[in-house]
């Protein structure tokens, strides 16, 4: 294999883990796993999810709201146009409106993902902390000299 060969092979992998080793999951694996875990080919499901995907871009191109139950929504958000600085001039740059999809995770994508960022143990089910009391020998004492009595109290 030639050395240039290598070396983009290695750039790939690079670019395929993101940021502090997480990978980035291809149309090709994906559809991979489903075709094993439901048992249709290949290229069924590679053609199911273009159309998927399909569908998803048309939608939001006529500015419709995608909502999957439990994963979440998809909607074209119009951004308005502002004043921002050429980096390099330092000059004024009007950058006009635009359009972006945001997309809202549903209630059971939220689950799935702080259940697996969570500590295992159940909040609940801790032992309680221990009552932090004062130590007397370092106790700052109030100054009663009446300075700062001007200061608005929160309440």
């Amino acid at each position: 294999m030639e050395p240039s060969r290598v070396e983009n092979t290695e750039e790939k992998e690079g670019a395929a883990m993101g940021q502090e080793g997480v990978r980035t999951i291809t149309r090709k694996e994906l559809s991979e796993r489903i075709a094993e875990k439901t048992g249709h080919s290949q290229a069924a499901v590679r053609a199911m999810l273009k159309t998927l995907f399909d569908e998803v871009v048309e939608e939001l191109s006529q500015g419709n709201r995608i909502e999957f139950r439990d994963f979440g929504v998809f909607e074209v958000r119009t951004r308005a146009p502002r004043i921002a600085h050429n980096p390099r001039s330092l000059n004024r740059v009007l950058v006009p409106e635009r359009k972006s999809v945001k997309f809202k995770p549903g209630k059971g994508m939220r689950d799935v993902i702080e259940r697996d960022q969570a500590p295992t143990t159940p909040i609940s089910s801790r032992e309680p902390m221990p009552e932090l009391k004062p130590d007397p020998k370092n106790t700052i004492k109030p100054d009663t000299s009446g300075i700062g009595d001007e200061l608005p109290v929160r309440q």
